[in-house]
């Protein structure tokens, strides 16, 4: 399993709606809001890097109020 973490931006006012749509997809297994220069964090799990790279294409960046997404992947040491 592979570990990646997804920095998320959303639309001004759509953060609710982001929010509450993102929960609802099942590799995401951690979704926290934070302040800063990203709205959102996202932990997902994945078999893979290109299986994580497949879930912010397909099912993060499609939701509605998404403006931009980072990834970055988790490795064992």
């Amino acid at each position: 399993m592979v570990t990646g973490f997804v920095l998320i931006d959303t639309e001004p006012q759509r953060e609710h709606l982001a929010y509450s749509k993102l929960q609802k997809v099942k590799e995401i297994i951690e979704l926290d809001v934070i302040f800063g220069e990203h709205d959102m964090i996202a932990k997902v799990e994945a078999k893979d890097a290109n299986a994580v790279g497949d879930i912010v294409i397909d099912k993060i960046r499609p939701v509605e109020g998404v403006m931009d997404t980072k990834t970055l992947i988790g490795l064992d040491l």
